[in-house]
């Protein structure tokens, strides 16, 4: 299951604190946090300060991949980062100063959006989330957003991006506002899992609880049911113990963790919670 740690989002206050005042150490401390949780990309996300957006999400990018000395740029690779933004200039502004492979988070099937996107992800050869979502809006049903999905991936292979870095996520509402949005969800994955077997599956897990007390436990529940569909990657808080916990579980049950390696080495490390 690859992780995107979705925590350094300005829409929270202490990340909006941290780019206000260039703290770029403040930024590294809180990447860091999630990778040793066991994110795999750490999602960066400037949108709240939309007039710097492109300045301040480049500044993210350079003060998450920072290290402190010229020993450990040499001894560490550099934190793989998830570039959040709907803003093409500012996703080139920071795609230029990112160091190995980066994700962009997100393309749409919607023209203007995906005219001006492309190019961008096909000259930084980065992965991508792609939104089954097009010009006509929100998918209503699983088939229609199943169709969204074709046809944008189909887009997308054939402008030469690999399927291995297309993310397709379903787009997740949430449960309180529509009883049938998780279930949409999963039924989306399953019949797109079934004609695109080699791309991957996203989706912002917490999402489904928006609005609900106790979301930890329905981001759980969803997760490992979005997994049995064909979930492998998922956008969320990495510090919650309890959904990662969850989370191991569920590939071990669902046979996609070998002899159940990691989920051993997570309870020896004392992580499953």
């Amino acid at each position: 299951m690859l992780i995107v740690g979705e925590r350094l989002n300005t829409t929270r206050k202490s990340v909006a604190a941290m780019v206000e005042a260039l703290d770029g150490a403040a930024v590294r401390r809180e990447a860091l946090r999630q990778i040793e949780a066991g994110a795999h990309y750490v999602d960066v996300n400037a949108g709240t300060f939309r007039t710097r957006e492109p300045e301040l999400l480049r500044w993210m990018v350079e003060s998450a991949q920072t290290v402190e000395s010229a020993q450990a740029e040499e001894e560490s690779a550099p934190i793989p980062l998830c570039i959040d933004s709907p803003n093409p200039v500012a996703i080139r502004a920071a795609l230029e100063v990112h160091r190995g492979q980066a994700m962009v988070n997100s393309i749409t099937g919607e023209a203007e959006r995906l005219s001006r996107l492309l190019p961008v992800i096909k000259d930084h050869r980065s992965a991508v989330v792609a939104l089954c979502l097009d010009d006509a809006g929100l998918p209503a049903t699983a088939d229609e957003a199943t169709a969204k999905g074709l046809r944008l991936v189909e887009t997308l292979l054939a402008a030469g991006i690999p399927p291995g870095d297309i993310y397709v996520d379903p787009v997740v509402r949430p449960v309180g506002a529509d009883p049938g949005a998780a279930v949409t969800a999963i039924e989306t994955i399953r019949l797109l899992r079934e004609r695109l077997p080699e791309v991957h599956f996203i989706c912002g897990l917490s999402n489904v609880s928006f609005g609900l007390p106790a979301r930890s436990l329905a981001n759980r529940a969803f997760g490992a049911m979005a997994m049995a569909a064909g979930l492998d990657a998922a956008i969320l808080d990495p510090l919650d113990a309890p959904l990662m916990s969850a989370l191991l579980a569920a590939e071990a049950v669902l046979g996609r963790d070998r002899h159940c390696g990691r989920y051993l080495r997570a309870y020896r490390q004392g992580k499953l919670t």
